[in-house]
């Protein structure tokens, strides 16, 4: 055994400091990254039907492979051991790697049930395979693994006997290969220490350019960022991409560099920063596996699922080129989710995509109405997550422009927006517990952002602690029952949820509401928990001055209180829609937006 391995190397712990995470992954990584293998990984890697194996060649190049065995053929005869019963072919480009005392990175995943698990060590020759001395193993969450069911085609200690292609660029078929996959794996390495790694997304999640370059998505993952470090420390790369079908292999290894600030990332759905690859050297062997693998019903993973693609962000890309006009969008569906509250789903009708928005920000809308002159502009609270896909306004019949929107405009119809703004938002990455509170109409921001904090929550696996205040007059008046409701479950128990009616006639405590009056000091005493939060608050001047005096009086610091009011009277067709700054005494963070 050598030296022990630092946990993180200068590229990582680089990339850890710009995600604002190093502090945190410092005692993560002393805890989880072991030099040595926990039993259940030895269990683990012994039951596998393949492995992956990245390499470094002679010319510092890294490329990444399969070796196949029926179950059994990796043992572990102790904990910093593994042998494999296993070698490259000659013909695969990662067989130049395999030396005595070579690094190699292992990957062993298994499809069928997303599980995985990662080791780096030190190789060496043993009777019909290799060993590896373990420097650095640790665990990996299933997020991104495709569901697929594997068989053999034939049997693994038949050698292939498939063509074997080298290309110079990628042809037709290589670009078709890459440009449909929701998987690949990549190989990378600093110093003496390789990493095999997985990626996976929607197919198409790798755009391939016409010059050969590739630009890849980083999704959330583990902040560990072995393959982005790697990449950091030397710019080289291997990656393999397969045919689950033919057993056909891509194997290709070249350039690779981190982009940590493009209008890309901001525009490609759970891209938190992206990477390029270019190819140098690329080799293509065809059935260069004995397995194969069907993907099963719905096995796309559900992690994928919550990402872009490389369509919608383009189109996106496009809409930020009109930000600052008037665009057309179409009515695509109309719900009532209350008595006096209807919502309209709006989809762009001018060919570019939907501007990204934050959870809480409002839509500028232009209506011309009947007999006037000039159009109105009126400003509504987008009540959809950005993630979500639409755009959705929720208006309570109450205005002119708004009791016009509720009697005239119908599926199919035209309206006319601008881009979304406003700062009433909230940081689904912050981890003190937030409190959010709304009153009637109100309920518009906050269910934006809580479908916000769900969606961050699901898609990082830790969800900001959440308490949702929703008062409402009677039981009819209470907007977004079952989508709330949906909520509540998806946040699994990160969420807490107290209905209040003022007038509670006819509905049943327990089922349609928890409190019967308002939301104020004493309720707010009575359900929370002691403890440091954020409060937002949202509903009629009265009901969030009230609050914002009562959070003070409670000795609540002014920067933990958000607000955000809604004054609603009627006025004449003429009298144009105004925002204009408002304050609780002493708040800085509050607007007044009258929606007529």
């Amino acid at each position: 055994m050598g030296e022990k391995l630092p946990v993180w190397h200068a590229g990582e712990i680089a990339l850890q400091q710009q995600a604002g995470v190093a502090e945190r992954m410092a005692e993560v990584g002393q805890r989880v990254i072991r030099d040595y293998m926990p039993d259940q990984h030895r269990d683990f890697y012994a039951q596998l039907p393949f492995i992956v194996v990245g390499s470094v060649d002679t010319q510092g190049d890294a490329w990444v492979t399969l070796l196949e065995g029926q179950p059994g053929f990796i043992f572990s005869p102790n904990a910093t051991t593994l042998d494999i019963a296993a070698q490259p072919d000659p013909r695969d480009p990662t067989a130049a790697g395999f030396t005595d005392g070579a690094p190699v990175g292992l990957l062993g995943i298994e499809l069928h049930t997303r599980r995985r698990n990662r080791m780096n060590g030190v190789l060496s020759a043993i009777g019909g395979g290799f060993r590896v001395q373990v420097e650095q193993s640790f665990g990996n969450c299933p997020r991104y693994i495709q569901l697929r069911d594997f068989h053999f085609d034939r049997s693994p200690d038949e050698p292939a006997i498939g063509e074997v292609e080298e290309l110079s660029t990628l042809d037709e078929a290589a670009r078709t290969t890459i440009a449909t996959a929701d998987t690949f794996y990549v190989a990378t390495y600093a110093g003496h220490q390789v990493d095999a790694s997985h990626r996976g997304g929607k197919p198409g999640f790798v755009r391939v350019d016409d010059d050969g370059l590739l630009t890849i998505p980083d999704f959330n993952g583990n902040l560990f960022f072995s393959t982005l470090g790697n990449i950091q420390q030397n710019g080289k790369a291997g990656m393999l991409f397969m045919d689950y079908r033919s057993g056909d292999t891509l194997q290709m290894t070249g350039d690779a560099s981190v982009i940590l600030d493009s209008p890309e990332i901001a525009v490609f759905q759970g891209a938190e920063r992206l990477w390029t690859f270019r190819p140098r050297r690329i080799v293509r062997r065809h059935a260069a596996l004995a397995l194969r693998w069907e993907t099963e019903a719905g096995g796309i993973s559900p992690a994928s699922e919550m990402t872009g693609d490389w369509q919608s962000a383009a189109e996106r890309l496009r809409a930020s080129e009109l930000a600052r006009r008037w665009r057309p969008f179409r009515v695509t569906k109309i719900v009532d989710e209350s008595a006096p509250i209807r919502s309209f789903h709006l989809m762009p009708d001018d060919g570019a995509g939907l501007l990204p928005h934050q959870a809480g920000q409002h839509l500028p809308v232009r209506v011309k109405l009947p007999g006037t002159d000039k159009p109105l502009i009126r400003h509504y609270t987008l009540s959809v997550a950005p993630s979500d896909g639409f755009y959705r306004i929720s208006v309570k019949r109450d205005g002119v422009v708004s009791c016009y929107l509720h009697e005239h405009l119908r599926v199919g119809d035209r309206i006319d927006t601008r881009a979304p703004a406003g700062d009433f938002t909230i940081d689904a990455q912050e981890t003190r517990p937030a409190v959010l509170m709304a009153a009637g109409v109100g309920i518009t921001p906050m269910l934006a952002m809580l479908r916000h904090l769900v969606y961050e929550g699901r898609r990082k696996q830790r969800m900001r602690p959440t308490y949702f205040f929703q008062s409402a007059r009677n039981k009819s008046e209470r907007p977004f029952v079952r989508e709330l409701d949906a909520l509540l479950a998806a946040s699994q128990g990160a969420c807490k949820m107290v209905r209040v009616l003022s007038q509670p006639d006819g509905a049943e405590q327990g089922f349609d509401y928890d409190a019967a009056g308002r939301i104020d000091m004493a309720l707010l005493s009575q359900v929370l928990p002691f403890n440091d939060y954020d409060f937002y608050l949202c509903g009629p001047p009265q009901f969030t001055q009230a609050l914002y005096d009562g959070l003070r009086s409670y000795n609540i610091a002014d920067k933990r209180i958000y607000a955000e009011a809604f004054g609603l009277r009627r006025c004449s067709v003429t009298k144009m829609k105004r925002t204009t700054n408002w304050r609780c005494q002493r708040s800085q963070r509050a607007t007044y937006r009258l929606n007529l």
